[in-house]
Parts: C-alpha cells; sequence; structure tokens
C-alpha cells in the first residue's frame, strides 16, 4: 500500500525534494521554523542531532501523544 504525504509545509524549502532517508538523517533545521539556532541548542542539551532523533526522543513522543489525548477529550 503506497502512502503519499505533501511535506511542503512542514519541511525547510531546500529539503522539500530529498527523500525520506534524506530528511530523517538532516539536522532538525530541515523543519521548517527551526532555524541552526535551534540544532545547536538541541544537539547541546539533549544530544539530537537529525530529525529521526528528534522525532524518536521518548521525552518529545510522551508531550506529542498528551497534546493528542487532549484534543480527543473535545
Amino acid at each position: 500500500m503506497a502512502v503519499q504525504v505533501d511535506l511542503a509545509k512542514a519541511l525547510d524549502k531546500a529539503w522539500e525534494d530529498k527523500s525520506l532517508s534524506e530528511i530523517l538523517d538532516a539536522p532538525p533545521s530541515a523543519l521548517a521554523g527551526l532555524t541552526p539556532a535551534h540544532d545547536a541548542i538541541l544537539k547541546d542539551n539533549f544530544g539530537i542531532d537529525t530529525v529521526r532523533k528528534l522525532g524518536s526522543n521518548k521525552f518529545f513522543a510522551v508531550a506529542g501523544v498528551l497534546v493528542a489525548l487532549e484534543a480527543k477529550q473535545g
């Protein structure tokens, strides 16, 4: 089953045409709204230097689930 997702609004313009693997291995600033300054903060404080590590970080994942649960409560 093929899945298509339009990530244009979620990615920095320079990363819009990259493969999923390239995006996951990219610095967090590949995401729209984040800058190289954010990359440094994430790396220095949390050891996060890729989109993959950001997305799999347990603290960010728990926060995302909590926000989703709140939305379900109505």
